[in-house]
């Protein structure tokens, strides 16, 4: 059983990690691959909250509050990085016709070949790294990636349920 608290979207896990890593392990190795995304992403000239949107907008349009609550981020934050994907051409705004006070964001043909071609120099990235483990290793560390992917896609559906 998974609990979550109420406060910023922490869980702790009944589990006992006794035979895992030291405690902040997991932590610490998250933000170094943060890091090592953001080293691939500035080839592209794009920070990693520009890649986050535009990997959220990938799924389809959405308004900026809903990208702030995804992202965890204060509606004003997301505003300056949309503002800065509106100048690149990579998304545009437009008024919804069922509401017109409402803006929905979408990628342009020019942000979905950006995201795409992000998603290929990351995953090739990290791809690159892993190779410096065993052939067995490799495939169970970029399999890994998957399975948080997972995890973090069934945590947020959860997460959009119980509000």
């Amino acid at each position: 059983m998974v609990e979550v608290s109420s406060t910023p979207s922490i869980v702790t896990s009944p589990r006992q990690h006794t035979d895992g890593p030291s405690v902040g392990t997991y932590g610490r190795v998250a933000a170094w691959l943060s890091k090592r995304v953001e080293v691939a992403l500035a080839q592209m000239d794009l920070t990693l909250p520009q890649y986050r949107v535009l990997g959220i907008l990938v799924e389809g349009s959405a308004a900026a509050s809903a990208l702030a609550d995804r992202l965890a981020v204060r509606p004003p934050s997301i505003t300056a990085v949309i503002d800065g994907l509106v100048a690149r051409g990579l998304v545009d705004r437009k008024q919804e016709d069922s509401d017109r006070r409402r803006i929905a964001l979408r990628l342009t043909d020019e942000g979905a070949r950006m995201v795409a071609e992000a998603d290929r120099s990351v995953d090739d990235y990290l791809a690159s790294i892993a190779t410096c483990l065993p052939a067995k290793d490799e495939a169970m560390v970029l399999r890994s990636l998957e399975l948080w992917g997972e995890a973090l896609t069934a945590f947020h559906k959860a997460r959009t349920e119980s509000k």
